[in-house]
């Protein structure tokens, strides 16, 4: 346990861990001190210096967010001279700041305009030069644009410390400052994953994800295109959020309703095939295992780990799952088994996916997930481009009544869920795997050894007649230790779980943006998560291979799991890529 210190704060007197700083400490006296650069446990360097106090006794401001409490200390957090210094701070911020507010993606999400509006700045006593630099709109999945930028690096930060991809970086100095990629060269040159930590850890509209969603109103707006929409389960627990709804509510239902009303033909669970591919992921594993197949066998749902893998790690290619993403998957059913089933071209068919996932835009558009020359999905929307289409209808989407998916690709079960978390792909395929080797129903079929927030989770998961030795990875970083270690031979595995983001899909690069402060009070990947799960625990069927749907389409259309039709629809291969 911490040692505990006495202090006082603007007259009050209150116990804190010796560990906090000045930010935490006010933070539990219910004291506000505002942040720019500042990202809980992640970008904590004091560079912006709104956060400065007074101490009693000090020469100078200090910075809250670097500065340690220590025994008797007196901290002015509110004086005439602090006031005066934030202000001065944020109007030359301000200064050579692209206040193009209203035209900006960030609009009323910035904790830039909002720390304007709590310090009422009414107008600017400097003005600077601002910056008129090219906007760099090359990749499918991220757009950066400098002129927004406010150089608090926390974009770095996510990118270099816990994701360890390491593409962006400060450079040049002063007033020449920019945070671009090696030579300034575009997003999609460099070995970026798309993964679009980048843009949620950015405070402003310098970093945002490509936007698609006049793509999709054109095709729904195409006659001849008959226009289905999937949706991802951790889009369900994230999306009332655009609306003023309490982190992690699920508003499937309403969700539902509005794509319905936005004129889309179809609404599909992107779960359903979620239950697909443990089918095919659970089948592949066991052959591996009983064939001599390569082992560890790791996930390939997450695309961002996929690329990942490509750039950093292309000796472990050949342990990938050779499973498409369930997304993709959906799109090569919907392009075969549905287009025949309906009696409809499938060169007519547009297929829409709603993702927490920016790096799924890059995916769509790899040329190894197309069947038949024709991609499995035509266009990748994220859970916020969702939300701003939802707005553009004027629906009350708060108010909106619920209604269910449409049939027959609307059923899911409990496992298809799960996805969402991390540790969520390697339960739902040990549900399954278990009763394939039992010969018989599992009654305890929640694998708690595999949940939390923790970075890597390993586990020893005793299966009728096997032992399966799992891990699971969530966030690049984490990753990259797991995979080290493989290397190293350090560690032994049969089945690892690994997704792009911490937390998992539940906080993709995709998800409602929550300030810093915000992330201070609350985790957004337990919140989300927990979500999830309550939907897996509310379901009456909870494994995937009962899917009454996923048995018709094997005994209808597929044969057989990692079958001859299957592994041509549903199964595609990686490739290295250069990393520098």
């Amino acid at each position: 346990m911490s040692q505990m210190v006495n202090i006082t704060i603007d007259g009050q007197k209150i116990q804190v861990p010796s560990h906090y700083t000045l930010l935490e400490a006010a933070r539990q006296a219910n004291i506000d001190i505002p942040t720019l650069c500042y990202l809980k446990k992640t970008n904590e360097i004091g560079a912006c210096r709104m956060c400065v106090v007074q101490i009693k006794g000090g020469r100078s401001l200090q910075a809250a967010c670097v500065y340690p409490v220590s025994e008797g200390l007196e901290i002015m957090t509110n004086t005439a001279k602090v006031r005066e210094a934030r202000k001065v701070t944020l109007e030359l911020i301000l200064s050579n700041h692209d206040r193009k507010c209203l035209t900006c993606i960030r609009n009323r999400n910035c904790e830039l305009q909002k720390m304007a509006e709590d310090l009422n700045i009414q107008d600017l006593r400097f003005e600077g030069e601002t910056y008129q630099l090219a906007v760099d709109d090359f990749s499918p999945s991220i757009m950066r644009d400098p002129n927004k930028c406010i150089l608090c690096r926390r974009c770095i930060s996510v990118c270099k410390n816990v994701q360890t991809v390491s593409v962006i970086d400060a450079q040049h100095r002063g007033f020449d400052t920019i945070v671009a990629s090696a030579f300034n060269k575009p997003m999609s040159e460099v070995p970026c994953t798309m993964c679009g930590q980048c843009i949620v850890a950015c405070p402003v509209g310098a970093l945002r994800e490509k936007d698609d969603t006049d793509r999709v109103w054109d095709a729904i707006a195409d006659d001849k295109k008959h226009v289905v929409v999937q949706t991802a389960p951790a889009v369900r627990v994230a999306l009332g959020e655009e609306f003023g709804m309490p982190i992690g509510t699920r508003v499937t239902g309403k969700m539902v309703t509005a794509l319905r009303k936005m004129g889309l033909d179809k609404v599909f669970d992107t779960d359903t095939a979620a239950d697909l591919t443990i089918m095919e992921e659970g089948t592949e594993l066991l052959k591996r295992i009983k064939e001599g197949g390569k082992l560890p066998m790791i996930t390939s749902c997450s695309p961002g780990w996929i690329k990942f893998c490509e750039h950093n790690y292309p000796d472990l290619l050949e342990n990938l799952s050779s499973c498409k993403s369930p997304h993709e998957m959906f799109g090569a059913i919907l392009k075969s088994y549905y287009a025949e089933k309906e009696g409809i071209d499938p060169a007519n068919i547009y297929v829409v996916s709603v993702m927490p996932c920016t790096a799924k835009k890059f995916e769509a558009q790899r040329e190894e997930l197309a069947v038949a020359g024709l991609a499995d999905v035509d266009a990748v929307i994220t859970t916020r481009e969702l939300a701003r289409m939802i707005k553009q209808t004027g629906l009350d989407f708060t108010k909106l009544p619920d209604e269910q998916f449409d049939n027959p690709f609307g059923g899911a079960t409990g496992a298809a869920v799960i996805f969402g978390a991390t540790g969520g792909v390697m339960e739902a395929a040990l549900r399954t795997v278990a009763e394939i080797l039992s010969g018989k129903a599992v009654e305890n079929i929640e694998y708690g050894v595999v949940r939390g927030v923790e970075g890597i989770k390993e586990a020893t998961v005793e299966l009728p007649g096997k032992t399966i030795r799992a891990a699971v990875a969530h966030g690049l970083g984490n990753a990259r230790k797991l995979m080290d270690k493989i290397k190293a031979g350090e560690a032994q595995y049969d089945f690892i779980e690994v997704m792009g983001c911490p937390g998992g899909c539940v906080t993709g690069g995709g998800q409602p943006i929550q300030s810093a402060k915000a992330q201070m009070d609350i985790d957004l990947r337990t919140e989300r998560a927990k979500a999830i799960y309550d939907e897996d625990r509310s379901l009456t069927i909870r494994k995937s291979h009962e899917n009454p749907f996923i048995k018709k389409l094997y005994e209808e259309y597929l044969g057989e799991p990692c079958g001859h039709k299957s592994h041509d629809l549903l199964h595609t291969h990686y490739k290295a890529r250069e990393n520098y």
